[in-house]
């Protein structure tokens, strides 16, 4: 059976969706591959959504049925990559994009976009979205959703194994050797959120490419203490946050703590410095640990993997190509996975990585 998984995170950047064949236990195969980037205008609105604002309603509305189409755009666009028609796909899986997730509050909620009901029209295919929500409503953080699939996928017995997400915001799972033993899985920090956004407001670049701009810069071992002083790093699993707590006024906020008069790459330095060191922490809490798998865009930040595995020492690392996946499209892949299990009735959450109270098929269904 084919699939379609549309995924929009943190960072912000594109819409990336894979056409994956899944049929049966554990088989597993990505057809094809689409990377749909938002017009920039778009994205500084989703970007401005993501912090309190004026007329947020209206603004919310009417980007939420413009990402519908955009998402659609981004389905039909690896449909055809994969010379399939729509009649060939099952499903599509869309993530949407995440506006806000607050599940500590004392009403916990979490917000994505994308309307699904222009997905399915659009395409003329059944979408499966709004996955976080059932997993809130049975007393989870609705996130992250992604080890569900690590472990369908990834996990292999007699090896303990890591997979980190690096994406705007960092999530690691953790695989026990022991497939009886209970799934590990949180958010660690940023990914690259505040190195995205640090990058833009003093190069004009959307991204830092390979860390170069970062590698010229040194790490504040002051500024780096504020920051990992933060109530988040200490507290423990699970848990799961995003770009509305971590972001360029939470920096800035730190920076003006400090007073540090530092140059804007050696603020880079550090952020680097801060995604590597919070996943260090969470790394090292994980039992008997063999190896570590990256995948997402961070993957191929160079400054920031040479500060990953100089953290872990002679931990194996490597990405999730050498598992069989191109770790640009292991996010996109789960989505399509998550819809997967939702049409056959089985749950898509791990309640010991989300905190729900049990198992649930997550997400609701919008028939083509």
């Amino acid at each position: 059976m084919h699939y379609i998984g549309l995924m929009s995170g943190t960072s912000v950047d594109a819409i990336d969706a894979a056409l994956v064949a899944i049929d049966g236990e554990r088989r597993f195969e990505l057809l094809a591959t689409h990377s749909h980037p938002f017009p920039r205008e778009t994205r500084q609105r989703i970007q401005a959504l993501m912090r309190a604002g004026s007329n947020e309603l209206n603004h919310a509305g009417a980007l939420d049925v413009e990402l519908g189409r955009l998402f659609a755009e981004a389905a039909r666009t690896v449909r055809d990559k994969g010379g399939l028609h729509t009649r060939d796909i099952r499903a599509i899986g869309s993530h949407g994009q995440t506006l806000r997730h607050a599940p500590q509050g004392g009403i916990p909620y979490t917000l994505q976009i994308g309307n699904a009901s222009v997905i399915a029209e659009a395409t003329g295919i059944i979408t499966v979205a709004d996955f976080r929500a059932r997993d809130l409503a049975a007393g989870g953080q609705g996130a992250p959703l992604a080890p569900g699939f690590h472990q369908w996928l990834f996990q292999n017995s007699g090896v303990h194994r890591a997979i980190v997400n690096i994406g705007g915001i960092m999530n690691v799972t953790y695989l026990p050797a022991d497939t009886r033993q209970a799934v590990i899985g949180y958010d660690t920090g940023p990914g690259n959120t505040l190195l995205d956004a640090w990058v833009e407001k003093h190069q004009g670049q959307a991204y830092d490419r390979d860390g170069r701009w970062a590698a010229n810069g040194k790490p504040s071992a002051e500024l780096l203490t504020a920051m990992l002083a933060d109530p988040y790093f200490a507290r423990p699993a699970p848990k799961s946050t995003g770009r509305d707590y971590f972001h360029l006024a939470w920096l800035e906020e730190m920076l003006r703590k400090t007073g540090a008069g530092l140059a804007p790459q050696d603020v880079q330095a550090s952020l680097v410095e801060l995604s590597a060191r919070s996943l260090a922490m969470a790394l090292r809490s994980m039992p008997g640990l063999d190896e570590i798998y990256l995948c997402g865009g961070g993957a191929h930040n160079l400054a920031l993997t040479t500060a990953i595995k100089t953290h872990m020492g002679k931990l194996p690392l490597s990405t999730t190509d050498t598992l069989g996946l191109a770790p640009d499209w292991v996010e996109a892949a789960a989505f399509a996975w998550l819809a997967h299990r939702t049409l056959e009735g089985q749950p898509g959450n791990l309640p010991s990585v989300t905190g729900a109270t049990r198992a649930v098929v997550l997400g609701g269904i919008y028939k083509a």
